[in-house]
């Protein structure tokens, strides 16, 4: 099994780091020819949507990304990477690969200042330390999305068919548990 984790802007090493955690081979992924290489998974890590939706587009990574992600390539993304996968940003009409059926609301619980640290239940895994950076969470998810955790009375992870979005960067933590719950996606479609 290989991941990659898309390296143009924001938290990737982290990503890579709890991949090494769990013995899953990973590569960094940061001009069209890494897609040359196979991969049965792809993180899209925090930073800055903007920046990264950019650059994706600059480096000609997007419209194969894009393809190989409808075609079902398991997918997790992580606050910015959530808005990349968004169907509707909230107050915007820019969208990126409007993979999941969800609405987004960037920068929700604030600039900077809003960031800050929680633990709530992830489902299926249990309670786990969740770390918020200026933050997304989901305004709105349609019937067919999974939801896998809310904080606040916000949706803030979930799940519809190969994609897993959360708002909170669970590699910033040494709880390897979403990080895993990811692999065994992988591992599951690997297997059909």
């Amino acid at each position: 099994m290989r991941i990659g984790v898309l390296a143009l802007q924001g938290g990737f090493i982290e990503h890579i780091r709890m991949l090494r955690s769990l013995q899953v081979d990973s590569f960094e992924i940061r001009k069209k020819e890494d897609l040359q290489t196979a991969i049965d998974g792809l993180i899209l890590p925090g930073g800055e949507s903007t920046v990264i939706g950019k650059l994706l587009k600059e480096l000609d990574l997007f419209d194969p990304l894009k393809e190989q992600i409808q075609n079902g390539l398991p997918t997790f993304g992580t606050c910015a990477g959530m808005i990349l996968l968004a169907k509707k940003i909230v107050g915007t009409n820019t969208t990126y690969f409007g993979a999941i059926d969800i609405d987004v609301k960037r920068n929700a619980y604030g600039r900077q200042l809003g960031s800050f640290l929680t633990e709530a239940t992830f489902k299926g895994i249990g309670v786990i330390p969740m770390t918020f950076i200026r933050a997304p969470y989901i305004e709105q998810a349609a019937p067919e999305v999974e939801i896998l955790s809310e904080v606040g009375g916000h949706i803030v992870a979930a799940r519809q068919n190969n994609i897993l979005a959360t708002s909170y960067h669970p590699e910033l933590t040494t709880d390897n548990r979403v990080h895993r719950y990811f692999i065994e996606q992988v591992n599951h479609r690997l297997h059909l």
